[in-house]
């Protein structure tokens, strides 16, 4: 079996869990534009090839109503890695405000991820940190992957933004 179809396979199971959730209102749903990254262990990221640092890609935000004194949300996109690699994600995660303003959230996701570039090629489910800043409709996003071993050598904090749709 190729590559192709298992990446496929996991976006498209990814996706119909998301849709068989609920029908969510309009103006719940986001989309996300990667970005940015940057590498820690800089020689490392070089003389692996997990040095690119411009990752572009898109994906879908659906941010979901209160759960405890945060908010839960699912993402999932596709973008190009750090090893010049398609990835393709989804996860679930819960993020609670860390201002009276509601503006700065800390959260985390459950996300499960494909590409040739980590853990060998192979699927795999990780915990993944978020911090967010809501400008009034258009979120910042900083989140970072952990260097663990046989999965991410190197240490990689990311940036995106998320547009609404409305």
């Amino acid at each position: 079996m190729t590559r192709m179809p298992t990446r496929t396979g996991l976006a498209l199971g990814l996706w119909a869990a998301a849709w068989g959730i609920s029908a969510p209102a309009a103006e719940t749903w986001g989309l996300n534009l990667y970005g940015l990254s940057y590498h820690w262990e800089r020689e490392v990221a070089k003389r692996n090839g997990w040095d690119n640092e411009i990752n572009p890609g898109l994906g879908l935000r659906y941010a979901g109503g209160p759960l405890g004194k945060g908010n839960w949300f699912m993402d999932g996109g596709i973008y190009r890695d750090s090893g010049r690699n398609t990835a393709v994600y989804g996860g679930a995660g819960w993020r609670i405000p860390l201002d009276d303003t509601r503006r700065w959230q800390l959260g985390a996701a459950l996300v499960a991820f494909h590409s040739d570039t980590y853990n060998r090629g192979d699927p795999f489910v990780a915990p993944v940190p978020l911090l967010s800043y809501d400008l009034g409709g258009l979120t910042l996003n900083l989140t970072h992957f952990l260097k663990v071993r046989d999965f991410n050598d190197v240490n990689t904090t990311a940036f995106f933004v998320t547009l609404p749709l409305r």
